[in-house]
């Protein structure tokens, strides 16, 4: 029997799609979300995604094995549309027989969806508005995640609340969704399940937990910072489609603005074609990034970040971070 028995009941929907206990997805953040985050949270009852990110194949075949050896609780892969190396990506995740591929950073390229439900997995996708939604769910979708641009990292420009109240009314019977972005307490989970969703994603949440592998620089960043620190870039020129990323303001912050000079100057002059930019873009972002995480550097590197970044102030287990959101929903739940 549940500890959580409303919390549960909502979620049902989304835990028996994932096979976890609770219907809590881990954001996939690169850097963050490897081995030792994904399989804790796998392992605490929620459901962890690896970050693919950069990775190469064989980076992400090495991944998914050391997760694997970690826990036996089902976690899936985050796997970004633009890679070069997509189908790749998508063959580890079919010689591994991951249950669960999710598809971000834009619109599935042709024949991808197909190339993981080949396999037997379910995917999973993003999508910015309804109709670009149900098209997704129509072409073998096989639940959507929406998140608000309270989120860290890549975000779309429509918060959380608002994107919940357009989506889950027309798509929450006959779909499952997942809500995500700004979400750091329990209460918040009870009100989108109401609402109709089956489940929840959080990033900035588990950033800093124990388990994670972050720099203690980076965390202590995050411990430090409000909701109002966690800041989008800016998009300095309208032919440069960059996607907006949040993260706390430093130096980098203003590092990224010159890059995008530097790589609209290259468009100019003919130098590069649009993909090659975006591309350009993406790895300036996995390097800095990289630089935050890995290294510590919070002056020059990216400390991406949720608006719900100013709720942390400590270092949690794991497990006890999603006992506190189920213990919060369940007694909001237990309030109505």
């Amino acid at each position: 029997m549940s500890n959580f028995p409303k919390t549960s009941a909502l979620m049902q929907r989304g835990t028996e799609f994932l096979g976890s206990e609770y219907a809590i997805l881990c954001g996939a953040m690169s850097w963050v979300s490897e081995r030792n985050l994904v399989s804790a949270i796998s392992n605490a009852g929620g459901f962890g995604v690896i970050a693919c990110g950069a990775m190469t194949p064989d980076l992400l075949d090495a991944e998914i094995a050391a997760t694997k050896a970690m826990t036996d609780k089902p976690f899936g892969v985050n796997l970004i549309t633009m890679h070069p190396q997509l189908f790749d990506l998508i063959d580890v995740c079919a010689k591994h027989g991951v249950g669960h591929v999710v598809l971000a950073g834009g619109i599935p390229p042709k024949g991808s969806v197909e190339a993981i439900k080949a396999f037997g997995a379910k995917v999973i996708v993003f999508a910015p508005t309804l109709a670009l939604a149900k098209k997704l769910l129509r072409s073998g979708g096989d639940a959507l995640v929406i998140e608000g641009m309270e989120a860290g990292g890549h975000i779309g420009p429509v918060s959380t609340s608002v994107l919940a109240q357009e989506f889950l009314p027309e798509l929450a019977e006959d779909h499952l969704v997942f809500v995500a972005g700004g979400i750091g307490r329990g209460q918040a989970i009870a009100g989108y399940l109401e609402m109709g969703a089956v489940g929840v994603q959080l990033g900035t949440r588990f950033a800093c937990a124990a388990e994670s592998i972050a720099h203690e620089n980076f965390k202590k960043a995050f411990f430090r910072a409000n909701a109002r620190d966690a800041i989008t870039s800016v998009q300095v020129d309208p032919r440069l489609p960059v996607i907006p990323v949040r993260a706390l303001k430093n130096k980098g912050t203003e590092e990224f603005t010159a890059k995008q000079i530097e790589v609209a100057k290259l468009l100019d002059a003919g130098e590069i074609e649009m993909g090659e930019a975006q591309l350009q873009i993406e790895h300036f972002w996995a390097g800095a990034l990289r630089r935050a995480v890995i290294d510590g550097d919070v002056e020059n590197g990216s400390i991406m970040a949720g608006q719900s970044v100013g709720m942390l102030k400590a270092e949690e287990s794991v497990a006890d971070i999603i006992q506190k959101l189920m213990t919060q929903s369940e007694e909001a739940l237990g309030r109505r």
